[in-house]
């Protein structure tokens, strides 16, 4: 059993599959409390409805879009988790997890497309950062910077120099919405010719910063 707290179609609304019809899974509960959250009724563990992963994939299999993302909270927080991804990996053609990068991605299936979040010292959780989860990276998993000021930026352009100089998967710079503005990003991104990928929440300039299930 998980403790789901939706399950919705939508589009995937960030990462290298921007825009690709999506089935979101999101699990309940999240021990982490970054100040940027934007899915803050799903941190609590009991914010969700416990259901099978049996259920979960039937539903999935229903929704029937090429992708599925499993987030959260943080989806990892919860041991079952790693079974019901197992199973998404034998009935939908892509797979994404999106995790926090606080907790061991060892046992994520390698089919799994990670998205593993740093969190950089504007988020308040920069302590809990799992360096050993980017030792083992595939070229199809992304690592994932939000950025909520100059300094997170430059935190991160270090970050990105001195341990992922050699890393072959997509390094994805966001900017915190309404935080940092994503013009000015760009900027320090291309004055510094870093080799990453600006990213735009997708799904708010579609439907604005407070839609929900989308």
């Amino acid at each position: 059993m998980l403790n789901i707290h939706e399950i919705y179609t939508s589009v995937q609304g960030e990462s290298t599959l921007v825009g690709t019809p999506c089935t979101f899974v999101r699990l309940a509960g999240c021990p982490l409390h970054c100040t940027y959250c934007d899915t803050l009724d799903a941190i609590p563990f009991d914010s969700g409805q416990a259901m099978s992963i049996s259920d979960i994939v039937k539903q999935v299999n229903v929704l029937s879009n090429p992708l599925v993302l499993v987030t959260g909270g943080e989806p990892l927080a919860q041991k079952a988790c790693i079974r019901l991804l197992e199973q998404l990996c034998d009935i939908v053609p892509m797979v994404q997890l999106e995790t926090s990068g606080a907790l061991d991605t060892t046992s994520v299936p390698k089919a799994v497309r990670k998205i593993i979040d740093v969190k950089t010292p504007g988020s308040g959780e920069a302590r809990h950062n799992r360096w050993s989860n980017f030792e083992k990276l595939q070229p199809h998993d992304e690592i994932k910077f939000v950025l909520t000021s100059r300094e997170d930026y430059e935190w991160s352009r270090d970050v990105l120099q001195k341990i992922f100089h050699n890393v072959t998967a997509t390094v994805l710079f966001s900017p915190c919405w309404e935080s940092l503005n994503p013009a000015d990003l760009c900027a320090w991104i291309l004055e510094d010719h870093l080799p990453v990928r600006l990213q735009v929440q997708m799904h708010k300039v579609i439907w604005g910063k407070d839609k929900k299930g989308v």
